[in-house]
């Protein structure tokens, strides 16, 4: 793999956990809560900065990827949800969204995939949040990204849970391959329904993202107002999160700081939004387009959500996903 590549992959993953730790402090916030605290959001707004399940669920998929590449399959995914989560004595873990407490309950309770995914939030943002290491594993080749990540996901969740990880796991294999926004875009629509409510916030997000203006303000206003669903209560629906991911970047022309900006002053899974933003734009435009002193800002993740992640970095696991890394490094 040439360094642009490389520099691609470093800058997909890198972009996620620098857009989930510029969102968190605004997770499930209005966009006038985040005025109110803060005016408009621009950089970090802690002295220490960290991401949330997004990276560490990223990460778990992305070891899980680099040990078994395009052979990957269900019992596989199963075989490393028990082994590094369910069947670890909980402790500090916080188990993440409401989809992957679902799935824990269900496997301690013996059950197998698909019948896992079974439980109310199917729908959620969960896979979506861990889907872009299998656009970076699958680079250029959407199609197998979303094949991938669906194979990851059926533990987890279905229907529109399984087409935002598609959505995003396609867009960033489009990116990695020098796709520009509209390139990127289409991928992601091409690996999910026509019909399906992903397709649709994602496309009207797109649209209103072309009609707004440049004043930060009113093109948050007009991304956020095509997709979000007003009164319902849970934020990490996936339809409404990965529509506001796409339209934060597609607003940016696939800058990556605009795209990470506008998807964390949005608010609602801010997290997870700028994650998936950050995502785009970092695959699109390499590593090297990350302002400097936010990636500096990411370190090891903490185990935070996930114990058994802590001490990777992100870096690593990018690493991992490249063509030419050392094949011991898996075994």
């Amino acid at each position: 793999m040439d360094w642009i590549a490389c520099d691609r992959a470093r800058g997909a993953l890198l972009g996620l956990a620098v857009g989930d730790a510029l969102g968190a402090p605004a997770e499930n916030m209005r966009p006038s809560e985040i005025r109110r605290r803060w005016g408009r959001i621009e950089g970090f707004v802690t002295d220490s900065p960290a991401g949330t399940d997004d990276t560490e669920y990223a990460i778990f998929s992305g070891l899980l990827l680099a040990r078994h590449g395009s052979a990957l399959t269900v019992a596989h995914v199963e075989k490393a949800w028990h082994h590094w989560i369910a069947d670890l004595d909980e402790g500090p873990f916080r188990g993440a969204g409401f989809s992957e407490r679902g799935t824990l309950e269900n496997l301690r309770r013996g059950l197998a995939a698909p019948i896992t995914a079974q439980h109310r939030h199917a729908w959620s943002d969960g896979l979506a949040i861990r889907a872009a290491p299998f656009g970076v594993f699958a680079a250029g080749s959407p199609g197998e990204a979303a094949r991938l990540v669906a194979v990851d996901g059926c533990v987890s969740h279905d229907g529109e849970g399984i087409y935002g990880g598609q959505a995003v796991a396609a867009g960033v294999a489009a990116a990695m391959a020098g796709a520009g926004p509209a390139g990127v875009i289409g991928a992601a629509l091409s690996a999910v329904p026509l019909d399906s409510w992903t397709s649709r916030s994602l496309r009207r997000a797109v649209v209103a993202a072309e009609r707004a203006g440049t004043d930060p303000l009113g093109r948050e206003r007009t991304v956020r107002s095509a997709v979000v669903v007003g009164g319902y209560p849970w934020t990490d629906l996936a339809p409404e999160a990965v529509g506001l991911a796409f339209g934060a970047f597609a607003a940016a022309r696939g800058d990556f700081r605009t795209s990470v900006l506008t998807a964390v002053n949005m608010g609602r899974d801010a997290d997870t939004t700028a994650a998936v933003a950050g995502a785009l734009a970092g695959a699109m435009s390499g590593a090297s387009a990350i302002p400097p002193d936010w990636a500096a800002a990411i370190g090891p993740v903490r185990g935070s959500c996930l114990p058994s992640m802590r001490g990777y970095h992100v870096l690593d696991i990018a690493d991992l996903l490249t063509p030419y890394d050392d094949a011991e490094a898996l075994s």
